[in-house]
């Protein structure tokens, strides 16, 4: 079954979580890139393992952030700039603008539209036990840490401890266009206490890159809206990925962590309410492998890419490397033949031995798709990504590899 658009006149807000409609609903102020024209601003590109992102950053905002960063910036052409309004640093040690993430959160403005360019947060290296919210007002914020496992935001709410699954979240973002680099994100409360959220993601044209997040059950709740997730790991063991977001995941690892006895894994559950809505997960040249623990275990696990949580869940791995722990099935039931005919579940030209397509269920829903239907969940034509991903210089691959 292919993928359909929705025609102009069927343009309708089915819930808060259908993520696009046509190719014009994108941001009609886009984010200022290249020189600003105020020959005041200096072109710097920050390193990272995997690319750099290009900045343009005031004098002022350089000379800050080489200071405090362990990262230099890098002077580069004038063309692809990302543009920067204002910068503030957080460290822990109260020698710069904030001592919590929470207090710089608060300090971005108020509603604004991206053309004069992202509101920076650096975060310096440190562990930040805080449970942060970025609301809906606080738009265009770029927060960048100081690599994985240097820069950690955690906390341990969880359902067994009294909170909702929605509520668990260490960090929550609704605000616009934000983007997260370097950072990661983690709940620790452990397998035992069931859902417990590392970060809730509710933002539109929102952006993590070379991020990690780290839980158990539920590790990231792609909730609503556009979502692009690049060179990042996500580490979980019950449905670890879930929500009803049209959410991308490029060049990304997914971890499977070792469950409680006698659970099995489930990489998502994707949470589609209705056939109209233009939400899923998109799975594209990623690897799906064991965490160090699993891999150590002493007690068989299930291993499974999904399952439907919602009776129109749809999610597609394209391209992909699929370890031999994934069950031959493939794709495990919610409950009894819930969603069985309804879903969409497809697969593509994926990779390793957990790949192999030829013992999987034999659902309606289940699909082994052809290029001509595996394009329509490319970063270009599910995201509308050529639209809005360049304004925030992260790299992305638009069509297939």
């Amino acid at each position: 079954m292919a993928f359909i658009p929705l025609s102009p006149t069927t343009q309708k807000l089915y819930s808060v979580s259908l993520a696009l409609f046509t190719k014009g609903w994108v941001t009609k102020k886009k984010m200022g890139t290249g020189t600003t024209g105020t020959g005041t601003g200096h072109k710097f590109q920050l390193n990272f393992p995997n690319g750099k992102l290009p900045f343009n950053l005031s004098h002022r905002h350089q000379a800050i952030f080489d200071s405090v960063g362990k990262r230099k910036l890098l002077q580069t052409g004038d063309d692809g700039q990302v543009l920067v309004s204002d910068l503030v640093v957080v460290s822990q040690d109260g020698s710069n603008n904030f001592t919590t993430i929470r207090d710089a959160v608060a300090a971005a403005p108020v509603n604004s539209d991206g053309s004069d360019g992202y509101f920076l947060i650096y975060v310096t290296a440190g562990v930040y036990e805080e449970n942060v919210a970025i609301a809906k007002n606080k738009k265009y914020l770029l927060m960048i840490g100081d690599g994985i496992n240097q820069t950690i935001i955690t906390g341990n709410r969880s359902f067994v401890d009294g909170s909702t699954t929605f509520n668990s979240s260490t960090f929550a973002v609704v605000g616009e266009g934000f983007v997260a680099v370097d950072i990661t994100f983690r709940n620790t409360a452990g397998a035992t206490k069931h859902q417990a959220v590392a970060v809730r993601n509710g933002a539109d044209f929102s952006t993590f890159y070379s991020c990690s997040f780290e839980a158990y059950q539920d590790t990231l709740y792609v909730h609503s809206l556009r979502q692009f997730y690049r060179e990042c790991d996500i580490y979980g063991t019950v449905d670890f990925i879930f929500g009803n977001a049209a959410a991308t995941f490029q060049n990304c690892n997914m971890y499977l962590r070792l469950p409680l006895k006698g659970q099995f894994i489930a990489v998502t559950a994707q949470g589609r309410t209705d056939p109209n809505q233009n939400t899923g997960i998109s799975i594209h040249n990623c690897t799906v492998k064991a965490a160090d623990d699993l891999a150590s275990g002493n007690f068989a696990v299930d291993t499974y890419l999904g399952r439907p949580w919602k009776l129109y869940s749809r999610t597609i791995y394209m391209q992909s490397f699929m370890d031999s722990l994934i069950h031959p099935l493939g794709w495990h039931e919610w409950d009894g033949d819930f969603a069985l005919n309804t879903s969409y579940y497809a697969e593509f030209n994926n990779m390793g031995p957990g790949s192999d397509t030829s013992g999987r269920v034999n659902w309606l829903g289940y699909h082994i798709i052809n290029a001509t239907d595996a394009a329509n969940f490319t970063v270009t034509n599910f995201l509308l990504g050529d639209e809005w991903l360049p304004q925030n210089g992260v790299p992305y691959t638009g069509g297939f590899v």
